[in-house]
């Protein structure tokens, strides 16, 4: 009897059961659940509250970079930023104590975004004169990693990132074609432009050419010539479709994740073969090693 193919939060239950360790029983079993299986009412809750604290800690954080509203409601914006820094550092903690593997998931991608969202508050604390070390500002750009936290509850990310992941060669291949052609035209724009006209230096040229192929023209560097007006305008022409090739292949490889992949059975990262069986551990084709289906 054919099995029904498993939900996208399933497969990242197995996913972090296989990688973190799942305790069998106690304790620990019971907050693993909670905390990572999304499946279970209590997990649907726990993930709900999580992304409504991470979403309101973030607004807490743009808040009081407003000079008005911080002068107005400081107290309480840093009553707030405590409140989820502790919230948040229960959660990091309670993750870690429920794993049979927990430095696995402190090294994970996840484990140090939860570690960055408790992070900067800290530093603040232990060190008073820490404006002298570290500006504010980045302490504030650490605190706003925590909206990263979503990508953990949301498939579509998830799916964003593998579609990048096998297209990351065709990817590099444009980009490495589109900076041969921005060099080479931001040189030869060098030569017919000249330092007259504000194109002082090849380096200076590409940082003209690569404003121009992506349409954005800030205007800081112009040409005056007719050659270089025309050059200019071919490339803002260019532009154009260059624009469109990487968002077909990340949207190809899309589409390969969401409809295709049960037909023609899972693709290696290495080849590109599609033809892999899912429960195969390294490609036949390549013998690289597969990620977890």
């Amino acid at each position: 009897m054919k099995t029904a193919p498993l939900t996208p939060q399933q497969r990242s239950a197995q996913e972090a059961q296989k990688r973190y360790g799942k305790p069998e029983a106690g304790w620990r079993a019971r907050m693993y659940g909670v905390i990572f299986e999304a499946e279970t009412r209590a997990g649907r809750a726990f993930d709900l509250v999580l992304i409504a604290a991470i979403l309101i800690s973030v607004t807490v954080v743009v808040l009081s970079s407003v000079a008005s509203v911080a002068a107005r409601y400081g107290q309480w914006l840093v009553a707030l930023e405590w409140f989820f820094t502790f919230l948040f550092t229960v959660e990091y903690l309670a993750r870690l104590s429920c794993l049979q593997h927990p430095v696995r998931y402190a090294r994970s991608f996840f484990g140090i975004i939860d570690l960055l969202a408790i992070v900067p508050t800290y530093i603040g604390l232990l060190l008073p004169g820490a404006h002298v070390l570290i500006d504010v500002r980045i302490l504030r750009l650490l605190r706003m990693f925590r909206i990263l936290k979503l990508t953990s509850y949301v498939h579509e990310y998830t799916m964003l990132g593998r579609a990048l992941l096998a297209s990351r060669r065709k990817i590099l291949i444009f980009l490495s074609v589109v900076m041969m052609i921005v060099f080479l035209l931001g040189t030869v724009m060098y030569v017919v432009e000249g330092s007259q006209n504000g194109f002082t230096s090849i380096p200076t040229s590409i940082y003209w050419a690569i404003s121009t192929m992506t349409t954005v023209g800030f205007g800081d560097i112009t040409p005056k010539t007719d050659i270089g007006r025309t050059i200019a305008s071919m490339m803002m022409l260019l532009g154009w479709g260059i624009l469109a090739v990487p968002t077909g292949i990340i949207s190809a490889e899309m589409t390969v994740q969401r409809g295709g992949r049960q037909q023609v059975g899972r693709r290696c990262p290495g080849c590109g073969e599609r033809d892999i069986d899912d429960d195969a551990n390294f490609c036949k084709h390549c013998g690289d090693s597969l990620p977890l289906p």
